[in-house]
């Protein structure tokens, strides 16, 4: 929903190009947080313990605005905004930037990027779940329109409230 809204009214070209550059640009945020994000911790003297209840409590929060539809409503404030200021630039905002490679992304790719115990296979595995999910991402934006004609309004809306119970779990996992 929120890429629909973002890339309303762009001809199909220019979505794909949207679709693409905001998946380029979470990729490289992504892997940054993977490869150097436990670095940065420690240079700001941040205990991944302390990181971990951060970044639970932040997930928990979008999962309480997914739950009950705050979220949406916020996203959608945001895409009309970046679409009337900066059409070429919705890529990054709010696509790439908050929505892909947000907080909760940033800390769930820290987190495990800590577990990985700067064994190369595992950074490497993680930075191919990365690049998958990432390709996923882009698949449905490309097929958005096609998608939300399937799921409908009252799908849609039970679909983001489950994912936002998951996402919560996921956060009390983490704190």
């Amino acid at each position: 929903p929120a890429f629909l809204g973002v890339a309303n009214g762009l001809p199909e070209k220019s979505r794909r190009s949207v679709a693409l550059r905001a998946c380029l640009i979470a990729a490289a945020i992504l892997a940054g947080a993977a490869l150097i994000g436990d670095w940065l911790l420690r240079t700001l003297s941040i205990g991944l313990p302390a990181f971990r209840i951060a970044g639970g409590l932040l997930l928990f929060s979008i999962a309480s605005e997914m739950v009950f539809g705050v979220r949406t409503v916020r996203q959608s404030r945001q895409a009309e905004e970046a679409i009337e200021e900066h059409v070429r630039n919705i890529a990054a905002f709010p696509l790439a930037i908050p929505l892909m490679a947000g907080p909760g992304a940033i800390t769930a790719t820290v987190l495990l990027a800590g577990r990985a115990d700067y064994n190369p296979m595992r950074l490497a595995m993680l930075l191919g779940v990365i690049a998958v999910v990432l390709a996923l991402c882009f698949a449905v934006f490309v097929l958005a329109s096609q998608i939300a004609k399937v799921l409908g309004t009252t799908a849609s809306t039970v679909l983001s409230r489950l994912l936002g119970v998951l996402l919560a779990a996921l956060a009390v996992q983490f704190v």
